[in-house]
């Protein structure tokens, strides 16, 4: 959603996971069936293969495609040894490079944890950026990745840089909240682009900058901004002041506050997710006693309440005046208290007062991930919130899909 709001054409999507497919069919792809076909412009369906990404066949689509998107999931490695018994099996970024070698896009998107880049992965990160590089070197199967990746490394000392069979490749880490995704989730996006193009890296480089900032939501705070305009909102509770004087003793003191004054815009929380913007409407508070797993007159679909919630060590819950934090996949939707929000509900008085908490529902999860509220999600409440977990927030995408946007029409201006 976020490669096709930023102006690209969508030509084939790829799942795996049945209910993520059934989602997909409900907002407008439509199965492509046996035959390989492309959409002409003007035709807006949107065609979609179900099914293992080994078993497709990309290379009907070269020369067709100016930006190729894909999260392949890359599982935990094992560097104690060499033999490539030691990868794990569901790593997909070998289909990343096979896709790039049969379709030869103009440029490349991939997104991934940002654990890569821990010390302990970061030498098979390295590898998995030399691979990008050169897609058409392709790996021995009886060879292992640092074998392969030696092989590699020459190539890149001696190789032509503008050889069309190479790709300049780019590593951005990232949090999202620093893109306006109210939600912290820090990841990594690699970029790429065909090495016969002659891109301008310092355009790309200022098309992906931070445009948001912890500092100035803080000031925003501080200065009573953030506060009356949550007060303002029509169908959401006025904030309690003694929710103001917690969130307030709780910020960082003394603030930084000249660092990036009046250049960035201040980080989005999980109360304005639920409070709306100029493209979506305030999500009306969940009443406690319709956390009853039912779908309510004029409340929005899938803005359910959900009983039992639990807090506990390792699982703290969500609090409205931070970004949420990161939307986790888990095994059963998302897990412990990744899903839990603390509300403005207070109990008790005094030392001894508490606030009550609950599920987040998944419309005000699909909120987090910046997904609008028309997007229909399939599959019970489970795998509804394990899609968004498995997402990337349309909005982060947007912005570097929009940047690659920017650099190929420059490139095309100057040519």
């Amino acid at each position: 959603m976020g490669v096709h709001r930023s102006g690209f054409r969508p030509l084939l999507l790829n799942e795996f996971v049945r209910y993520a497919c059934d989602t997909l069919e409900a907002n407008g792809a439509v199965p492509r069936g046996e035959e390989e076909w492309i959409p002409e412009p003007g035709d807006l369906r949107i065609p979609l293969v179900r099914g293992d990404v080994c078993d497709l066949k990309m290379g009907y689509l070269e020369g067709a495609v100016d930006l190729l998107a894909g999260g392949p999931p890359c599982q935990p490695f094992s560097l104690g040894g060499i033999a490539k018994g030691d990868e794990d099996k569901r790593n997909m970024f070998p289909e990343m490079f096979r896709a790039i070698r049969e379709i030869k896009p103009k440029a490349f998107i991939c997104e991934n944890v940002r654990g890569l880049l821990r010390p302990s992965f970061r030498p098979y990160f390295d590898y998995i950026t030399r691979e990008l590089m050169f897609p058409f070197e392709e790996r021995d199967p009886e060879a292992s990745w640092l074998q392969h990746d030696a092989i590699l490394k020459a190539k890149e000392e001696r190789g032509d840089p503008r050889s069309a069979e190479r790709y300049q490749v780019f590593a951005f880490p990232v949090n999202a909240a620093d893109y306006g995704v109210p939600q912290i989730r820090n990841r990594v996006i690699i970029v790429g682009f065909r090495g016969d193009l002659d891109i301008d890296v310092n355009l790309l480089k200022q098309a992906t900058k931070p445009t948001h900032s912890e500092k100035a939501l803080h000031r925003s705070m501080v200065s009573g901004e953030y506060w009356d305009r949550h007060n303002g909102v029509k169908l959401r509770p006025r904030v309690p002041k003694h929710v103001e004087r917690r969130v307030m003793d709780g910020l960082a003191s003394p603030l930084p506050f000249e660092a990036d004054r009046g250049e960035l815009k201040p980080w989005r929380t999980l109360r304005d997710a639920l409070a709306g913007d100029q493209d979506t409407v305030p999500l009306r508070e969940v009443p406690w006693d319709w956390l009853d797993r039912v779908q309510h007159e004029g409340m929005l679909k899938e803005h359910i309440g959900w009983p039992d919630a639990r807090i506990y060590p390792g699982h703290t819950p969500n609090v409205l005046d931070r970004p949420a934090k990161t939307v986790k996949a888990g095994v059963h939707g998302v897990p412990g208290g990744e899903s839990v929000m603390l509300t403005d509900t207070r109990e008790g008085t005094g030392r001894s007062s508490t606030y009550r908490h609950r599920y987040m529902t998944v419309r005000e999860t699909a909120r987090v991930m910046t997904f609008p509220d028309d997007w229909e999600l399939c599959g019970p409440r489970g795998e509804q919130m394990r899609q968004l977990g498995n997402a990337v927030p349309v909005l982060l995408a947007k912005v570097f899909a929009k940047a690659v946007a920017a650099v190929l029409d420059d490139v095309e201006n100057r040519s």
